[in-house]
């Protein structure tokens, strides 16, 4: 509960499994040639997030009245697999399910994770009248040879012109995703890449490093040494360099792997731009998840939804099975014990780079203060000069975001 005795505000996430190629380096929840189950799939989507915002009104398990909705719903993500691939019709339909079961804040930030080439000026006019607001474009390198490579199907000229017909539709916050560490990848390579994109001028960019999930193609690649496996020096390099150029270029580093351009300062100083549904994970507050595949953290639980398109819509169209925040698609869920939500707050928290763990809201949370709940980590974390405090918080030391892992490792 909020310090005003009510439910705090939830984030929404809504996934898309949907692709037309599926690339070498993906372990999402994605399927490429399901186009036919897309209709369906929505109709299903729907249904969950109309009979879970139903079931929230119901009293909680000690029966005391109180209602289990969340107070708020301030955002909701399409994230996939390739959202863009649904109508705007269908992107409407979604946003409006979203309206009509839950109360939404005057303002809720609507994302739309979209490959560049899927998407054109109609299309960006049609979603945004619809609602969407954010638009989340997966770029990944500027070069032929890294998309190639990543089999991403667009090239840099479709980005440019994705990035310029956006504007043209009204998007004001706009990000782009960026990869390094890329086998074959040069510094060099790396410094145009990101150069290129800067030159976009987007509102916000996230960049990740390679990292080779096993089951996907590149990693069986590199296994069968088709491509060199990724040099961690090397990439050490390229998100120095791009830490130091982010910056000179106006961006805030806010999350380890996030930068806001700087614009109107809210919310404790950070940029306007900052994700807040990302920022909903990272403080460890509720979240809902809808879709095949979804998970979510809402109600003291945390649980999964099956993972197949065509079983997820099989098990939605029953209609029967609602347990806030659970559907009849969810096939696992548990309850959080204290101690785990303690763990993960610390570790999510510290990914927090200018916010980081607010140690009185810690406190007012789990009624123990943070120093007590893990003091040898925190002595030996402080010791090693990898995390510092400062003005009641707990924050990542520079030196520490290259090895930010091993810090979270001591939490868990």
């Amino acid at each position: 509960m909020s310090s005003n005795g009510q439910p705090p505000s939830t984030s929404a996430y809504l996934h898309i499994p949907f692709c037309q190629t599926r690339c070498a380096y993906c372990d999402f929840n994605t399927y490429a040639g399901l186009d036919d189950v897309i209709p369906a799939y929505v109709a299903a989507l729907v249904t969950e997030i109309r009979g879970v915002g139903l079931g929230s009104t119901a009293s909680d398990a000690c029966g005391s009245g109180r209602p289990l909705a969340p107070s708020t719903v301030h955002s909701i993500f399409f994230g996939g697999g390739t959202p863009s691939l649904l109508s705007t019709q269908q992107v409407e339909q979604v946003v409006s399910a979203v309206r009509q079961a839950f109360r939404l804040s005057p303002d809720p930030e609507i994302t739309l994770e979209a490959n560049p080439g899927t998407v054109g000026l109609e299309y960006l006019e049609e979603i945004r009248r619809a609602g969407v607001n954010r638009l989340s474009l997966g770029a990944q390198s500027a070069r032929p040879s890294d998309l190639r490579l990543l089999e991403r199907t667009h090239s840099f000229l479709d980005v440019i012109h994705a990035v310029r017909e956006a504007r043209q539709a009204g998007f004001t916050n706009l990000n782009l995703d960026l990869m390094f560490g890329l086998p074959h990848q040069t510094l060099v390579a790396w410094q145009e890449s990101l150069s290129r994109t800067l030159g976009l001028e987007p509102d916000h960019v996230s960049l990740y490093a390679l990292s080779l999930e096993f089951g996907t193609p590149m990693h069986a690649w590199v296994e069968r040494g088709l491509l060199p496996g990724p040099d961690p020096d090397l990439a050490a390099d390229m998100y120095a360099w791009a830490c130091e150029i982010l910056e000179d270029a106006g961006f805030v580093h806010y999350e380890i792997s996030n930068w806001a351009r700087k614009t109107t300062p809210v919310d404790g100083g950070r940029s306007d731009a900052a994700c807040r549904h990302n920022l909903q994970y990272w403080r460890n507050l509720p979240y809902l998840g809808f879709g095949a595949g979804a998970h979510g953290c809402a109600a003291g639980r945390r649980y999964a939804n099956i993972r197949s398109p065509r079983a997820y819509v099989r098990r939605m169209s029953q209609g029967i099975g609602f347990d806030f925040p659970v559907s009849p698609a969810g096939v696992e869920q548990r309850r959080i014990p204290s101690s785990s939500e303690m763990n993960e707050t610390m570790m999510l928290g510290l990914r927090l780079l200018d916010e980081g763990v607010d140690e009185a809201a810690f406190a007012s949370r789990f009624g123990v203060d943070v120093g007590e709940a893990f003091q040898l980590p925190i002595k030996r974390l402080e010791d090693d000069g990898l995390i510092r405090r400062g003005d009641g918080r707990l924050k990542l030391t520079q030196h520490a975001y290259f090895i930010a892992n091993q810090v979270f490792c001591m939490f868990v």
